[in-house]
């Protein structure tokens, strides 16, 4: 009376197994968003969707360099550099003006750093 009962079961599974794998067989579809390093360049070029922060390629565009950036913080962060503009060209001015080559501290421990500070504070001021 055992030796059925196995056999049974033995068919039993086997039948399961041929069904499970057919399952996984299937082909996957094609994901529309994009993931990873390249994912805001896909979506740019229109090989998927959006990103997966949800950026549509309406929402992107290329920067100065090349690089694909969000135009959302693209324009924030041009509105940042706006305050800033004045005061970076004074420096610029100052590294000029003092003859400073590679990097200096400004206002850092060093003498040069001391009077680069002081030297684009007072054109800071001026302007």
């Amino acid at each position: 009376m055992a030796l059925p009962m196995k056999t049974a079961m033995k068919t039993g599974r086997k039948a399961a197994m041929k069904t499970s794998r057919k399952a996984s067989m299937k082909r996957k579809s094609m994901s529309t968003i994009a993931k990873g390093v390249q994912a805001k360049s896909q979506v740019l070029k229109g090989a998927k969707v959006k990103t997966s922060g949800g950026l549509t390629k309406d929402s992107l565009m290329k920067n100065k360099r090349g690089k694909v950036v969000s135009k959302k913080k693209h324009a924030a962060g041009k509105k940042l550099f706006a305050s800033v503009k004045k005061w970076a060209e004074c420096v610029a001015k100052a590294r000029a003006a003092l003859g400073l080559k590679g990097f200096v501290a400004v206002n850092g421990k060093k003498p040069e750093g001391k009077a680069l500070y002081v030297k684009a504070k007072a054109l800071y001021a001026q302007a």
